[in-house]
């Protein structure tokens, strides 16, 4: 589509003449059409609004723009005369193009669910699924999202959160998993920090639009996520955030990736949101232990006690859960045996009658210590001798150490 045929489209949105969606809202939207009506109604409403969600799943977005533009009432949205009001007035400072061009003008794209980027996982999410996906970085959201995990947790975390959020990102991205996070202080840093530091892919779903540094101590990282991986959000251009759109957010960061791993979070975390989401998709759910006299992994103690994640220790264990079957298999941790504990109990018993001093004991003391007849520990004494356990020193015995 030309930049005059979106301009046209736009003021048919907003204006409801010409050629689009107010010229005949029972016919079928041209794609960019829809794409510029998905592009608007990012402005009028919240995400995850789930009226708006149901009318999408079977109608086009271009038609409830219109009626947005022309009715007094709608029922379908439980929307009254009020509220369709302010929805007109905000639809009239509503330019989906210029939206376009402001984020195509530092590489972004917008997706919409037809498009082949289109992570269709998300569609788990049903009537809660996204308009339409703001996108800043390079590489296919929907390829990376294939092999992705999120890694969350409290935002004031300890040192040992810290660490090991790096760690595990880092590790992961070797491994070829994309570490998705919010970009938030704490845990998501050191989780975006991690991936960055190896060279890995990672992804940041954010509270506000791609174009936003939010927060300000965190606008390097951004835009090195930017460069290196990618920037997503439903929100358009220069939205900010706020308290509920980061709830909102955490449900998009648990449908995008095969599993969710909270490192650190206290009781009323609200990392642990994403990963009530998790399991309400149906995704794996993963908790990292901290120590018990800590506050800040209260929350993850509980989650793992009351059977809603599964407790990992490293990167192995992660992809194992979420990895598939039979590839992505962690190495046996079984520890390996020491020599004594091969010994046959005779001898291991003969062994430990032996005094760890110079002097030793000698056959007979040992008859003495184990009860056994002498021929036996006679028979002992020699085979510990030849595995290299004793040594004879005169009449006496001795351990080799």
């Amino acid at each position: 589509m030309t930049e005059r045929e979106e301009t046209q489209i736009a003021l048919d949105l907003t204006t409801g003449t010409g050629t689009g969606a107010g010229a005949d809202p029972g016919r079928a939207p041209a794609p960019g059409e829809e794409r510029l009506a998905r592009v608007a109604l990012t402005r009028l409403v919240e995400p995850g609004t789930t009226a708006v969600g149901r009318w999408l799943r079977s109608r086009s977005a271009a038609e409830l723009i219109e009626l947005v533009r022309t009715r007094q009432e709608l029922p379908e949205l439980s929307l009254d005369q009020r509220r369709l009001a302010v929805l007109r007035q905000r639809l009239a400072l509503t330019d989906p193009v210029a939206d376009l061009e402001q984020l195509r003008a530092i590489g972004g794209r917008f997706l919409v669910p037809t498009d082949a980027e289109w992570p269709s996982q998300l569609a788990d999410l049903a009537d809660a699924q996204p308009i339409g996906l703001w996108v800043l970085g390079t590489g296919s959201l929907r390829l990376l999202a294939l092999r992705s995990v999120a890694l969350v947790g409290a935002r004031a975390c300890t040192a040992y959160g810290a660490h090991v959020a790096t760690e595990l990102a880092a590790a992961l991205a070797e491994r070829g998993w994309v570490v998705c996070s919010g970009a938030a202080y704490g845990i998501d840093a050191a989780a975006h920090r991690g991936a960055l530091a190896v060279g890995g892919m990672t992804v940041a779903v954010l509270a506000c639009g791609v174009d936003v540094r939010y927060p300000r101590g965190h606008s390097e990282l951004i835009g090195r996520i930017a460069e290196q991986g990618q920037l997503v959000s439903e929100l358009p251009p220069g939205e900010h955030p706020n308290r509920f759109r980061f709830v909102l957010r955490n449900r998009v960061l648990a449908a995008l990736t095969r599993g969710t791993v909270v490192v650190e979070a206290a009781v009323r975390s609200g990392a642990l949101s994403t990963a009530r989401r998790a399991q309400e998709l149906n995704r794996h759910t993963m908790g990292v232990c901290g120590p018990v006299t800590s506050e800040l992994s209260a929350g993850v103690h509980a989650l793992i006690r009351g059977g809603g994640a599964t407790l990992v220790t490293d990167a192995a264990e992660v992809a194992e859960q979420i990895g598939s079957i039979g590839a992505d298999l962690p190495s046996p941790r079984n520890s390996r045996p020491r020599p004594r504990d091969l010994l046959q109990h005779a001898a291991a018993q003969v062994l430990e009658a032996i005094p760890g001093g110079p002097a030793g004991a000698s056959a007979a003391d040992l008859v003495l210590r184990t009860g056994f007849p002498a021929d036996q520990v006679h028979k002992e004494l020699y085979e510990l001798c030849s595995l290299g356990f004793v040594q004879r020193v005169g009449s006496h015995w001795r351990v080799i150490r």
